[in-house]
């Protein structure tokens, strides 16, 4: 019996429920597992094909994804399909990551400095808590989630159970919170703080929506209870409970002290093979440093790099990640065409990177094996995996086992009309174009091959009335979902942008796409850049994509190929069963996932924080002089929690 349980708003259609059988089938028998490749042409429902798989198997279940924005529209699909079992989102808690790096050409050295999102770390540890203790569990991830993480198995085996009647000193239960990362917090009542009132204690557990209420009578557990965070509503009473850490990265006192040692010997034994005395005075500077704040604090500033030694884990073997949080799982790897490509890349950079630092004196060797896993480490994990994609590469066909195209639109639709036009007069061509199809009431997205050619070409189709806009990698994330919902509502009839018009867009009211300088042989204008391009304009039935172009190339050839086969086979299906292909209908909304706002909110407040305490002299001076009559007033009215919260802002800016 499958652990998931399907709330399908329509039955399987098109080409559906061919691929659902076929992918079913491939991890059916003994066996139970299979590499499966899903071609799926845009638009024709891959995420409900994959839906219907995840519903009937029972094993917890990990979607990658090749960036935070197709994570978040994936987090919001599963989460409708699954609403009864636990779907989760885990990708990079960074909004802003400066990685620590040596550039010896210019002797310059540039520490680690980030921004953690509050929101996204919760969310990291409900993921890693839900995948231990609940088997229906669905993590969407980015490829991020191959880069180290805490031991698992000292994640599970720091965990501890409460139940009702049983025997603990309110001490000693303060205490155990306390190791496993919670944060006594009396003012501040955030993700992974606690609460200490009397005999009552109030948890903040990053992995649930409700706080824990712990009430003691003696040295014993007289009542748990979850309540809701905003009104102290009672929801549930309980029995018993389990407590996970509030982070990852936690160990024991045992550990802590062995790795410590550990990072002494490296050090002694390091040292002599450093022939430049600057560099060996700095690292033995630095590590001595690092050394005494492990003991002192259990913690240090760059903490990570010192990992294999808190893991015990010897040169070269691979980090502990998301993946060995599960024993047995259902991989999909979304978009594989680009996510795969990323895995393999990601340990070259880093393992670059390290060894500057190392070179000139900065880390310890050990900091290598601070990484991202190997693509050969990650493939161990390929035993039961689906790649998904509507262009895959020889990668995923030459080791899939079952491959399953799903070419049918379940709307009727077929590819859309492919022509090409020569550069003689483009431009006269492109805005004659865009006014038909603005007639119409249909959008136009352009692709070109660089930054300043996208933002060039809006500023000329603005001087030629057309209400246009651009978008690139310099854009936020916040402000590309912004301008994609203004060109969906007629904000902007047009839309210009390089490469992040191809892979997750969903836009239904384009019916027009323009590839500029079709014929230049590249990344951008190979055949499955040009396929997935074309896909933008295969959720309306009158659209068209135009090539403008001297010559077809090769890359070109293909994907004019490809798109006349499946215009062919989507033809004749809709002429033997008799479809009227239709455009597909999306209601055009504002809003968010609450997941997604709570990300935003965290974000503005960091934000909003660090503009409030960026004071010039004279207003730090004038707001001391107004926090120390602040001080006294709190005191008068023995209001001493207030007094303490200006006395830290006050010796923060005095400082």
């Amino acid at each position: 019996m499958s652990l998931f349980k399907l709330h399908a708003p329509f039955p399987p259609a098109g080409d559906q429920p061919k691929a659902i059988k076929a992918l079913v089938e491939a991890r059916s028998g003994v066996s139970t597992q299979g590499v499966s490749t899903l071609i799926g042409a845009t638009g024709s429902g891959k995420t409900y094909t994959i839906a219907q798989v995840i519903a009937q198997q029972s094993k917890p279940v990990l979607v990658l994804s090749p960036n935070k924005t197709l994570a978040a529209q994936l987090y919001e699909e599963f989460s409708l399909f699954f609403p009864e079992n636990k779907v989760c989102y885990f990708v990079s808690y960074y909004d802003y990551y400066q990685p620590e790096s040596y550039l010896p050409a210019q002797d310059i050295y540039i520490p680690k400095e980030t921004k953690v999102n509050s929101e996204i770390e919760r969310l990291r540890v409900e993921a890693s808590a839900s995948m231990i203790n609940r088997p229906d569990t669905i993590v969407i991830a980015s490829v991020s989630c191959i880069y180290s993480l805490g031991n698992p198995n000292d994640y599970r085996n720091l965990a501890f159970s409460l139940k009702v009647g049983q025997e603990i000193n309110r001490n000693d239960l303060i205490h155990k919170l306390i190791y496993i990362q919670y944060v006594r917090n009396d003012m501040e009542r955030v993700s992974g703080t606690f609460q200490v009132i009397g005999p009552t204690i109030e948890v903040h557990l990053p992995y649930q929506k409700e706080k824990l209420r712990i009430e003691l009578f003696g040295n014993q557990i007289d009542r748990l209870q979850w309540v809701t965070k905003h009104d102290n509503t009672v929801v549930t009473e309980l029995d018993n409970t389990l407590i996970f850490p509030a982070k990852h990265f936690v160990t024991t006192v045992e550990k802590k002290e062995a790795a410590v040692r550990s990072i002494k010997a490296e050090l002694e034994a390091h040292l002599p093979t450093i022939k430049n005395p600057l560099y060996q005075e700095r690292l033995k500077a630095r590590i001595n440093h690092d050394l005494e704040l492990l003991q002192e604090r259990g913690f240090c500033p760059g903490i990570e790099n010192y990992s294999a030694h808190f893991d015990g884990r010897s040169a070269g073997q691979a980090p502990h990640c998301l993946f060995d949080f599960y024993n047995d799982f259902l991989l999909i790897i979304d978009e594989s065409h680009i996510a795969v490509p990323q895995l393999h890349g990601m340990y070259a950079g880093d393992r670059a990177r390290k060894n500057n630092l190392i070179d000139f004196g900065f880390r310890l060797p050990s900091a290598r094996d601070n990484r991202p896993l190997k693509f050969e480490e990650i493939e161990r994990h390929f035993k039961d995996v689906i790649f998904v994609s509507a262009t895959p590469s020889a990668y995923e066909i030459s080791k899939s086992s079952t491959i399953v195209e799903q070419i049918i639109r379940p709307t009727g639709l077929v590819d859309p009309e492919v022509v090409v036009r020569p550069r003689i007069e483009q431009m006269s061509n492109l805005i004659a174009e865009i006014q038909a199809n603005n007639e119409k009431n249909g959008r136009t997205l352009i692709t070109v091959l660089t930054k300043k050619l996208a933002e060039e070409l809006a500023h000329y189709l603005e001087e030629r009335q057309i209400k246009v806009c651009y978008i690139h990698c310099d854009l936020k994330t916040p402000q590309r979902t912004e301008i994609l919902h203004k060109l969906r509502a007629g904000v902007f009839d047009c839309l210009v942008g390089v490469n992040l018009l191809r892979e997750g867009l969903d836009l239904p009211e384009v019916s027009l796409v323009a590839i500029m300088d079709a014929d230049v042989e590249s990344f951008l204008r190979d055949k499955r850049s040009l396929i997935q391009t074309i896909g933008r304009a295969a959720r309306n039935i009158d659209s068209k994509v135009i090539f403008y172009a001297d010559t077809i190339t090769g890359s070109m050839q293909a994907a004019l190929d490809e798109t006349h086969r499946r215009r062919q086979l989507q033809i004749a299906y809709n002429q033997e069963h008799g479809i009227q292909p239709r455009s597909v209908i999306r209601e055009v909304v504002k809003s968010i996932s609450p997941m997604q706002q709570a990300i935003a909110r965290a974000s503005k407040m960091k934000v909003s924080s660090e503009k409030k305490n960026a004071l010039s002299p004279q207003e730090a001076n004038k707001r001391i002089v107004e926090l120390e009559q602040e001080m006294l007033a709190a005191a008068e009215r023995f209001d001493f929690e207030t007094a303490i919260r200006l006395r830290e802002e006050w010796m923060r800016l005095k400082k």
